[in-house]
């Protein structure tokens, strides 16, 4: 509630002053020669250039311009007060006074023109995330072997006599061998493969040395 009077109270004032700082400026411009509706045009012209000037400074606090023209506004609206406070005659104004008075729409023309054609300032990009680079790696290939070369044929002269095959160190009955051999080439019909001494000796039920000389015989 109190926050709402508050607020109507500024609102209130800012009506006066504004009516006031109208009437005062009116009444300049009437003196000055300017009747009918141009006294009227002048608080108006005013107050927009001032109005305009504040709205630039706030986009772009750093615009001389607009500083430039909110200060001329300003002591346009200040002189007017002033000069209507009994200060000056308003029924015997200097010529320098009528001078301003006329020539102020051009002025006002040509800064709210100013004003209405400074372009706006572009906002900064956003900075971007920083990345840190990625350390310098050192990627290592292992070395690849060297080709192995076909070994070289020998020659009639150094080609070694065959060796006599060696005689099996274990005994092997002729049944068992007969034995063996069926099932070596049962094996071999079945997976294409000649057997070897391990699924020999599994399937005979031998020891190892036995299944070792069973097999040298097969081959």
């Amino acid at each position: 509630m109190f926050r709402t009077l508050r607020l109507d109270a500024v609102l209130i004032q800012a009506v006066i002053a504004g009516a006031l700082s109208f009437a005062h400026l009116h009444d300049l411009a009437a003196a000055a020669g300017q009747d009918g509706w141009k006294a009227w045009a002048y608080p108006v012209s005013v107050d927009l250039l001032l109005v305009a000037a504040w709205r630039r400074m706030r986009t772009n606090a750093e615009n001389r311009d607009a500083w430039l023209w909110f200060a001329i506004a300003l002591v346009a609206s200040l002189g007017a007060n002033v000069a209507t406070a009994g200060l000056l005659d308003l029924h015997n104004v200097p010529p320098w006074l009528r001078i301003l008075v006329a020539g102020w729409p051009a002025l006002a023309f040509l800064g709210g023109t100013l004003l209405a054609h400074v372009p706006t300032p572009a906002p900064e990009p956003a900075d971007k995330p920083h990345v840190e680079p990625l350390p310098d790696l050192t990627v290592e290939r292992d070395l690849e072997p060297a080709p192995e070369l076909p070994p070289a044929e020998p020659t009639p002269d150094d080609t070694p006599p065959p060796l006599p095959p060696a005689p099996s160190a274990v005994p092997v009955p002729p049944a068992l061998l007969d034995h063996a051999r069926k099932i070596a080439d049962a094996h071999q019909a079945q997976t294409g493969a000649p057997i070897d001494a391990a699924t020999l000796r599994s399937r005979l039920g031998v020891p190892p040395a036995l299944a070792d000389s069973i097999a040298v015989q097969l081959a």
